[in-house]
């Protein structure tokens, strides 16, 4: 266990800096205990000020803190803006608080891409709690639900229809609801949406400039298991072979021009598709599956857009999805949707990537 905050300082330095020789020492330092949560929301719902007083709240219940303050980074030099740290200056002279601030450095998803490896540092290291809190992030920034095991996504009165534009990005990786600024009008309209939107995680209000529903915040933190969940125990009776590759889809700008490289392999076209409810046009070509973007707001369109043309999710086929769905929401992970139609006469739902280890993953089962 590190001890000593210039030792640590330093470390946390070469860590982000990408030296080998703190990267090794980081390697070999022994696990600790700490829970790490991400505090993530759109700009301006006040997320620095809700881990100011979560910190102080951990520290009246006697536990130590670091927070790991993901900033803007500057035109100018790169490095990070250091608002957070300037914020929290109150607890300088408090060693059982430890404070970093890191440059995003243009890291997509509203993490910089030391956070994970420090982290890791600060859990080994023997701090109870690690609060890492995102710049402000749009609706598919969901790089936090990677690294913490717990997520609040920050909300305040007033988003509006911002509700609509974001549920199917950060509203989906909650495990926690705050909603900040509470006692400003429109609190319990947003309260309502959010319950009519089905999400069946805690809705927390909070005054965080004046620390209150921290304590119920924190409360609630605790009363929920914090860390990477363990796999669920296999079904009863589900041997080898019941859950099988079913295809692997590939983004394409335009499908006839693909087409005839995967033809020219040896792969043969079974057959073509529409999906309307997706904006999509889908080639067969089995193990393969190409899509198209037929809207320009197709998922696919924003896919291409971000990421070009390449792998866009891997399909699994199950023996019963519902089954499926119930053992995954056990073991807490991130589904984009509940089960509905799609291509080829089967049910799906979508795996996002924070579950999977990077990929976006499909469990289908064919309905009748």
């Amino acid at each position: 266990m590190i001890t000593d905050l210039r030792t640590l300082a330093r470390l946390a330095t070469g860590i982000e800096n990408r030296d080998p020789a703190a990267l090794a020492a980081l390697a070999a330092l022994p696990r600790g205990h700490a829970k790490i949560i991400g505090i993530t929301g759109p700009p301006g719902a006040g997320k620095s000020t809700l881990v100011d007083a979560l910190a102080l709240a951990l520290r009246r219940r006697e536990k130590t803190v670091a927070i790991l303050a993901i900033d803007p980074s500057s035109r100018i030099h790169g490095g990070a803006i250091l608002g957070d740290r300037v914020r929290m200056q109150r607890h300088h002279a408090d060693p059982g608080i430890f404070i970093r601030s890191l440059a995003s450095r243009g890291n997509p998803g509203g993490i910089a891409a030391a956070t994970a490896g420090l982290a890791r540092l600060m859990d080994a290291a023997g701090r109870d709690y690690v609060l890492i809190e995102t710049v402000g992030v749009g609706q598919d920034e969901i790089e936090i639900a990677r690294i913490a095991g717990l997520v609040v996504v920050v909300l305040v009165p007033g988003m509006g229809d911002d509700i609509q534009a974001i549920k199917s990005g950060i509203m989906e990786i909650a495990d926690i609801f705050v909603i900040n600024k509470s006692d400003h009008p429109g609190a319990a309209r947003l309260e309502q949406e959010l319950r009519s939107e089905g999400h069946a995680v805690p809705i927390i209000r909070t005054v965080a400039t004046e620390s209150q529903g921290v304590e119920t915040l924190l409360d609630r933190i605790e009363s929920l298991e914090s860390g990477r969940p363990k796999p669920p125990a296999a079904a009863p009776g589900a041997g080898p072979g019941a859950i099988t590759l079913d295809h692997i889809a590939i983004a394409v700008t335009d499908l006839e021009a693909a087409l005839p490289f995967y033809q020219y392999l040896g792969l043969q076209l079974t057959g073509r598709e529409s999906v309307p409810t997706e904006k999509v046009n889908a080639a067969i070509l089995p193990p393969l599956e190409l899509l198209e973007p037929a809207a320009a707001d197709s998922p696919i369109s924003n896919f291409l857009a971000k990421r070009g043309p390449g792998l866009h999710h891997i399909a699994l086929r199950v023996p019963d999805l519902a089954a499926a769905i119930e053992r995954l929401r056990a073991a807490r992970a991130r589904l984009l949707n509940e089960p509905r139609a799609g291509a080829g006469c089967h049910n799906y739902v979508i795996v996002l990537p924070a579950s999977t280890g990077g990929v976006l993953l499909e469990l289908i089962q064919e309905h009748s």
